[in-house]
């Protein structure tokens, strides 16, 4: 059940990280609205399915490694920027200590809907096929640090140097930010997140023919799991805002991790391990109430 569980989480994330490419990609031309950011979504849609079912998994991966390079690269740039700004926003003694604006059992559930934003790091559990145990394993423990590293940076760096305005909310207002730092930044940001989204998307729909083709032993093949994603995706891309598309990822992911939790619960158990079982059977209660209270940012 949780690889099903998981199944539907990648298909869902994969529209979300590609509904955010479609709005950075129109973000700063004349054709800055829905219609045409979902036209844009739906045409890199159509390129990893084509991708995928005429060259593979290799030519996906290949794809992945460049857009990787690239996104690592600006977001570099992105964070001695935002660092150097910071600096003369401290050096002048103005930084930003406004209040929350959503506190409480609000809070909860907002932070519970945003859990899709910070996973992904399984992915390469179902890359057996290609990679072995112990490269799985290192590439899932560096993601996890780097990216908690760039995560944390990033918030503090931002959060403190900046105004927040609540009325200016959307999934690109970020570029109108880093307009302040350096007029260079938001063009490179439209870049990074054109690479990140890419990169992130490729990812989850290898990760899915990889999960699909293990779940089904054979029966179903990566190619055809990629047809089902993108499908799936074209679906949610015309009938969904990018808000709800990221709570339904992240309940879905939530409830995968209380189902695993939930077996690691089970077996810490049989081997008598009673702390452990406590801790497990924690995370998997955690794991249920974001997946039925977590809410969307709107």
């Amino acid at each position: 059940m949780s690889s099903c569980v998981l199944a539907f989480a990648y298909v869902v994330s994969v529209a979300y990280y590609l509904n955010l490419f479609g709005a950075f990609g129109v973000s700063l031309t004349q054709l800055n609205d829905a219609f045409h950011a979902n036209m844009l979504t739906s045409s890199v849609f159509l390129l990893i399915l084509f991708t995928g079912v005429t060259r593979g998994f290799a030519a996906l991966e290949r794809m992945e490694q460049v857009a990787v390079g690239l996104k690592l690269a600006i977001i570099a740039g992105l964070l001695c920027g935002l660092s150097v700004h910071f600096y003369d926003v401290s050096a002048q003694q103005e930084l930003k200590f406004g209040s929350p604006q959503v506190t409480g059992w609000a809070g909860l559930t907002l932070m519970a809907g945003l859990i899709v934003t910070v996973q992904g790091f399984e992915t390469s559990r179902y890359l057996g096929a290609t990679y072995d145990a112990a490269m799985r394993v290192r590439s899932m423990r560096m993601a996890q640090l780097l990216s908690t590293g760039i995560y944390c940076l990033y918030i503090v760096l931002l959060s403190y140097a900046f105004e927040s305005d609540p009325l200016s909310l959307d999934e690109t207002a970020i570029i109108d930010l880093m307009q302040i730092v350096a007029p260079i930044l938001p063009l490179l940001l439209v870049v990074a997140a054109l690479s990140a989204q890419f990169s992130a998307a490729i990812a989850d729909t290898n990760g899915s023919g990889g999960l699909f083709a293990e779940v089904s032993r054979g029966l179903v093949s990566e190619k055809l799991a990629y047809t089902f994603l993108v499908g799936i995706g074209l679906l949610l891309t015309w009938t969904a805002n990018i808000f709800e598309i990221i709570s339904y990822a992240s309940r879905a992911f939530a409830l995968y991790y209380a189902l695993q939790s939930a077996i690691a619960a089970v077996r810490a158990a049989r081997s008598g391990y009673p702390a452990r079982t406590t801790l497990f059977t924690l995370l998997a209660l955690l794991g249920v109430a974001i997946a039925a209270f977590g809410t969307p940012v709107e």
